[in-house]
């Protein structure tokens, strides 16, 4: 038995970074950028000039956990916060990130990959990153 999975290619990755670096950069906003592709490996990265360093890894980790579950990052909280178990043992998960900016790319309801953007606040982070999804015709899953 196999299986046939679909990943976002080097082209399509840069496009939704350069997209999400425009529009950070027309926000007065210095971001990494971060696209992986259905394993959650990273496809493309971008650190913005003066982006903080510490945004590096939570870019990719913000990517990761969207891949990883398919679903955005903002979602976590509320899927956990009323459940105390849940919300302090889930959270010591290596590269699990619970707060916006991270989106699954999905092609025809299928997972190809996923953005994530740190460096601002989180709401930033995610108008940064739906630009991204934008430019590549991706619905926000």
């Amino acid at each position: 038995m196999t299986l046939v999975r679909h990943s976002i290619d080097t082209a399509t990755a840069e496009r939704a970074i350069a997209a999400a670096a425009q529009h950070a950069a027309a926000a007065g906003l210095r971001m990494c950028i971060a696209v992986v592709d259905d394993s959650g490996d990273l496809k493309a990265f971008r650190r913005m000039d003066g982006a903080p360093k510490l945004s590096i890894q939570i870019s990719q980790d913000k990517a990761y956990t969207a891949t990883s579950f398919g679903i955005p990052t903002h979602a976590w909280y509320d899927f956990i916060k009323d459940d105390p178990p849940l919300l302090h043992g889930i959270t010591h998960t290596p590269r699990l990130v619970i707060f916006g900016g991270g989106f699954p790319i999905k092609l025809d309801g299928e997972v190809v990959g996923a953005i994530g953007v740190s460096g601002g606040h989180y709401s930033q982070d995610m108008e940064c990153a739906r630009a991204g999804l934008a430019a590549i015709g991706a619905a926000e899953a």
